[in-house]
């Protein structure tokens, strides 16, 4: 009966890290449209470009900090859960453990330094102040929220290295463990590893801003392909 009831809890598990990747995929279409729409694409250099991005258009605000990352991050608990539960009767169990462990430590960094919210709120401070010393105040507090938790600088360098280095860890797993279609195994290790090029090319190095795109978008592309595959057959597990 406890056998049973294992089963039964992991296949529980199965579903629900099937359904957390398909919804992944669903946030990459979503944050693709979204490109497309006003305050989508525009680009903030200083903190009172941000400021009057979140007054113009505050979810655009909170979305170029995170907020979808915020989404997918909680969506990966129940995905790399499932994709160690999947693996637990193979000889690669300790490194589908890893691969996880890895994952929520990228996940907890990365919300210990998202500031989306935070800017949300200084802009909102920065539009009703009344003098020249409270705009300053406010707007030294958001150039050190941006040195923190601007998108794909230094500061969130090793919330996305952690979770991208999960991937690629776990895809491994999968090539080695057969659980999966060798098919999701390469496109993890393919997309993922492109996304970590990426972002040590936008954390550290300026002025490549198209080809660190590029990459983005094949990585983004390839790991969405790792989502479809793998939620395919953590239905099919039991």
């Amino acid at each position: 009966m406890n056998t049973t009831k294992t089963n039964s809890n992991w296949n529980t598990i199965y579903q629900l890290g099937a359904a957390a990747a398909i919804c992944a995929v669903l946030m990459g279409v979503a944050e693709i449209l979204i490109t497309f729409l006003p305050g989508g694409n525009s680009a903030q250099e200083t903190v009172l470009d941000w400021f009057q991005l979140f007054q113009d258009y505050p979810f655009m605000g909170l979305r170029n900090l995170g907020l979808l990352n915020i989404f997918l991050n909680i969506l990966a608990i129940f995905t790399y859960l499932a994709l160690y539960g999947a693996h637990r009767k193979t000889a690669y169990k300790p490194l589908a453990a890893l691969a996880a462990i890895i994952s929520y430590l990228g996940i907890a960094v990365f919300f210990a330094t998202n500031r989306a919210f935070a800017m949300l709120d200084l802009s909102v401070q920065y539009a009703a102040a009344t003098s020249e010393i409270q705009r300053s105040v406010l707007e030294a507090a958001g150039q050190a929220l941006l040195s923190v938790g601007a998108s794909h600088s230094p500061g969130t360098f090793l919330a996305f290295f952690l979770v991208e280095s999960a991937g690629v860890l776990i895809s491994y797993v999968m090539l080695r463990g057969e659980v999966f279609p060798k098919a999701a195994a390469y496109a993890g290790m393919l997309g993922f590893s492109i996304l970590l090029l990426f972002e040590f090319l936008a954390s550290f190095f300026s002025g490549l801003s198209q080809a660190a795109m590029l990459l983005s978008m094949v990585g983004g592309l390839l790991s969405m392909v790792w989502y479809i595959l793998i939620a395919r057959r953590l239905f099919q597990i039991r």
